[in-house]
C-alpha cells in the first residue's frame, strides 16, 4: 500500500490539502521510479544509479571529480566509487590522475559509455514521456510552474541539498 493509499482511509479533514498533494507527489513519483527501474533492468541490463552517475558524467565531456560526482548525485563517495569500479570493469568510464592531487581522480564516460548512455537516455525519455501521457501539454506546463514556485519557496527557507549532501 502507498502512502496515499494509507492516509485515504482517513476522513479528507483531518488532513491540509497541502499533506495530500505531498503524498501524491511521493506516490506519483515512486510508480514512476518504480517502472525506470523495471525498464533500465530490462532493457539495458543496468540500474538507476548506473544511469543517473552516467547521466552526470555525460553533461561533462571532460569529466568530473569523485567528490564532485558525489555531491551532484547526492550519495556517498563510496556509493559513486562502488558504481564507478563497475562502470571501469565494464569498460563504460575511465580514471584519469588528477595534475597535482594524487588523492584525486577524474571520471568520464568512455567512447563506449557515451554510446550506450545515449541509447539508454532516448529510452528514459520515452518512458518519461510516456508517464505522463494522462496530461495535456497545457497541464504539464501549468504543473512545472506550480512546482517551480515550491521549488523556489523551499530553497530560501531551507537547505539546498546539493549543499548537504557529502
Amino acid at each position: 500500500m502507498d502512502l496515499e493509499a494509507r492516509l485515504h482511509g482517513a476522513a479528507p479533514s483531518e488532513h491540509p490539502e497541502a499533506l495530500r498533494l505531498w503524498l501524491r507527489m511521493l506516490t506519483c513519483t515512486q510508480l514512476i521510479e518504480k517502472q525506470v527501474r523495471a525498464q533500465l533492468r530490462t532493457q539495458f541490463d543496468t540500474t538507476l544509479p548506473r544511469f543517473d552517475l552516467m547521466a552526470q558524467l555525460e553533461r561533462a565531456p571532460g569529466g568530473m571529480k569523485m567528490k564532485d560526482l558525489s555531491r551532484r548525485m547526492m550519495v556517498t563517495s563510496g556509493n559513486v566509487t562502488g558504481i564507478t569500479d563497475q562502470l571501469v570493469a565494464e569498460g563504460l568510464v575511465e580514471r584519469l590522475d588528477v595534475e597535482g592531487d594524487r588523492r584525486a581522480y577524474l571520471v568520464r564516460l568512455t567512447p563506449a559509455g557515451r554510446e550506450q548512455f545515449n541509447a539508454m537516455a532516448l529510452q528514459h525519455e520515452q518512458w518519461i514521456v510516456e508517464a505522463f501521457a494522462a496530461l495535456g501539454e497545457r497541464d504539464i506546463t501549468t504543473l512545472y510552474r506550480l512546482l517551480g514556485k515550491v521549488k523556489e519557496h523551499a530553497q530560501q527557507h531551507g537547505l539546498n541539498p546539493l549543499e548537504t549532501a557529502e
